[in-house]
């Protein structure tokens, strides 16, 4: 069903666009290999002290509220085995704490634990799985994997550490940023976005010929572009699924540059399959740094239907590039501008887009819509 479908009771419909759900392998019951073990000790920086019914107990919190903690932080059940250190108590007692003090409620807390754990076992697993894995391969003949895995760790994680907080804070302070600029408290959830989605077309017929590294290649290649594009023009991206993107902006010139730079950019890299995007304009719930609602789930469909190559975008997007002036009415306008300009000897007023009416047509689940064709208007 679509996301609002789920909150509604609708009838259910396949989702707009799926929910990843990543199995965190370090959540695992504790490892008795004395590699790892070690390797723990020097990541987490203690001992195995406490089972997790002492941790509780040493940290003030009922067993039931830090089991609800550890597991939406993404850590396994783990029976009694004595695996926690004093890093889990303190870390048991900060959140309770701030529930305590009225800070957080006791659910808010529980999806900070969640939001946080979930965040940092993607990077974890990545960093793992792609930086880790090449850079622990023996340097010299002889030597085992064992052998070079520790001193490395202890090498990398004081750095690592340092470089997570860094680009943490930046991005708090970003985000803080947007909050403290809304209009109201009402704005601060329910927000007026421009959302995009962008989709390369043929994705599934293309797994079927490419080996697994050539895909996983492609993929990662795919990704990046987008991330580095959509960063460097002032959007957000939401997340990543493979074969398509998620991005978000705070204007909808902002989105629709984004959108047509990432045509632009993809159409020449011979390696690539095209690219389809779609993008929406309307209020939007945001939570736990995902977005919600009609507007996202209108930005998917557009995109579905977008030819290849292209840019589809809703009416309420399209009114907003004309509200601000970045395109044109009609192109019938920008040419008696253009003349009248001409005329008088002024400068013809300059618009960034341009935007074609397309055929109205029903979108499952949105009823009728009339897309927008979004180009680049020539200098």
């Amino acid at each position: 069903m679509t996301v609002d479908d789920a909150h509604n009771g609708g009838e259910a419909e396949p989702p707009a666009y799926p929910t990843p759900h990543h199995v965190v392998d370090h959540t695992a019951e504790p490892t008795d290999d004395p590699l790892a073990i070690r390797l723990e000790q020097l990541i987490l920086g203690a001992d195995r002290r406490y089972t997790p019914f002492q941790a509780a107990r040493t940290a003030g919190v009922s067993m039931e509220l830090a089991s609800r903690f550890w597991r939406a932080m993404g850590f396994a059940d783990i029976g009694q085995a004595k695996a926690l250190t004093e890093a889990d108590v303190l870390a048991l007692r900060r959140l309770a704490g701030l529930v305590e003090a009225g800070l957080l409620s006791e659910p808010m807390a529980v999806q900070v634990a969640r939001s946080t754990g979930q965040t940092t076992a993607r990077l974890a697993e990545w960093q793992i799985d792609s930086f880790l894995e090449g850079l622990t391969e023996p340097p010299e003949p002889g030597m085992t994997r064992t052998e070079v895995t520790y001193p490395l760790v202890e090498l990398l994680l004081p750095e690592l550490e340092e470089f997570l907080i860094y680009v943490w804070r930046r991005q708090l302070a970003a985000a803080t940023g947007r909050v403290v600029q809304a209009a109201d408290d009402e704005e601060m959830v329910d927000r007026r976005l421009a959302v995009g989605f962008a989709d390369l077309v043929g994705f599934t017929r293309l797994t079927r010929r490419l080996e697994e590294e050539e895909l996983g290649e492609l993929v990662e290649a795919f990704e990046t572009t987008c991330a580095d594009l959509v960063a460097a023009h002032g959007g957000r991206l939401i997340k990543t699924l493979g074969d398509e993107v998620l991005y978000a902006a705070d204007d909808a010139g902002t989105a629709a540059e984004i959108a047509l730079r990432l045509i632009e950019t993809l159409s020449h890299d011979e390696t690539m399959p095209a690219l389809r995007v779609g993008i929406a304009f309307g209020t939007v719930t945001t939570r736990m740094g995902d977005v919600f609602g009609t507007t996202v789930n209108l930005a998917s469909r557009l995109t579905s239907i977008a030819p290849k190559d292209t840019v589809l975008v809703d009416g309420a997007l399209a009114e907003e590039l004309t509200r601000t002036g970045d395109a044109p009415v009609s192109e019938t306008q920008a040419a008696e501008e253009a003349a009248r300009a001409e005329k008088e000897g002024e400068e013809s007023p300059t618009y960034r887009f341009a935007l074609q009416p397309m055929w109205q047509r029903p979108v499952r689940g949105l009823g009728v819509v009339e897309p927008w064709q979004l180009s680049r208007r020539p200098t």
